[in-house]
């Protein structure tokens, strides 16, 4: 299924027994998940245990080796352009401002340029870079090329939004003040967001619910709704329920054994 580009709705996605194998190798194993329209929802887990392939299958960038895939209650067979991604590396045109990078996307779509324009700049005042158009990304932090990165993925208004591991290679700080923008970006819009991480704060302090998964090959072991009141504050840690919800999150890695004390 090709799903159009910038319906501006918000998708479900749901996996039923999913399965990947890369040649002998199982990443991913009776992996059952419902994503609702409209909701945040991080997978968290040891690395290597299958959260970027879902991610990869669920843009239909990949076929899954076994199980059922649907977007939107409908069997995922090709990749989808209804959807924007955010990777770790930013992935900016060294050449290209950090307007044209975001517009890069509206040409290679088709888009009126005019209008694709006016919604960039739009995007750049909510994340806070308006004063970044002009810049080239060296000439920009980490924390805000990863601002131009998701202003890009959103540009098309897509219906689903997946970010894999987009803050982890930036300060506490930044990842503080660019989690609480995201959250604001995606409270007035509410899209669909897939959200890969291994921060438990984080995983926290953005989703509806968390899914957490084994390790390889990975399947969900433990669903959390998190009941904390949004926008979420910075210092997750006034909340009690956050250190049950942490708690939770650690006691499923050390029943299998990802963390050992």
């Amino acid at each position: 299924m090709t799903v159009n580009a910038g319906t501006g709705t918000a998708a479900s996605i749901t996996g039923r027994g999913i399965v990947k194998t890369f040649g002998g190798f199982t990443a991913v194993d009776g992996l059952d998940l419902d994503i609702r329209s409209g909701e945040f929802v991080s997978l968290i887990g040891p690395s290597g245990c299958g959260k970027s392939t879902f991610m990869l299958m669920a843009a239909g960038l990949i076929p899954v080796s076994g199980g059922e895939l649907l977007v939107d209650g409908k069997a995922l067979t090709a990749p989808l352009t209804d959807i924007g991604i955010v990777f770790q590396d930013h992935l900016l045109l060294d050449f290209r401002t950090a307007l044209d990078n975001v517009m890069l996307q509206a040409e290679f779509r088709g888009l009126p340029l005019g209008p694709a324009k006016a919604r960039a700049l739009e995007l750049f005042a909510k994340l806070g870079i308006s004063h970044a158009v002009d810049r080239y990304p060296k000439q920009l932090s980490g924390g805000m090329r990863q601002r131009v990165s998701i202003a890009r993925a959103l540009i098309h208004d897509p219906s689903v939004l997946m970010m894999d591991e987009p803050f982890g290679a930036l300060d506490a700080i930044t990842r503080t003040q660019i989690r609480h923008d995201l959250e604001m970006l995606w409270l007035e819009t509410g899209k669909t967001v897939v959200f890969i991480t291994h921060s438990i704060e984080e995983a926290i302090g953005l989703s509806d619910r968390v899914l957490v998964m084994s390790p390889t090959p990975g399947r969900v072991v433990d669903e959390i709704a998190i009941e904390l009141p949004r926008p979420r504050p910075a210092h997750l840690g006034d909340y009690p329920s956050f250190n049950t919800y942490s708690d939770r999150i650690h006691e499923a890695f050390r029943r299998f054994g990802v963390i050992k004390y």
